[in-house]
């Protein structure tokens, strides 16, 4: 995995603040937070869903093998 050090950094920051102005750099900065924001809730409202349903899946399996175990039991001894 490529590392980004600082001197990339500023040189992102430096052509970001050349190629948008002062003035329009911080109203960019701003709008990138809130998309990475956006973004990593989304991530993590997917990772909630899928460990719900994971465990849902789970409960289930363990419900149908206890059941299961219940009947045989069941057979066995009537």
């Amino acid at each position: 995995m490529p590392q980004i050090g600082w001197l990339e950094i500023l040189s992102v920051v430096i052509i970001a603040i050349l190629v948008l102005g002062p003035k329009e750099f911080p109203i960019a900065l701003k709008k990138i937070g809130t998309y990475i924001g956006k973004f990593k809730n989304t991530i993590s409202n997917f990772q909630k869903e899928v460990s719900s349903v994971t465990k849902e899946v789970d409960l289930e399996e363990e419900f149908v093998t206890k059941n299961d175990k219940i009947k045989k039991d069941n057979n066995n001894n009537g």
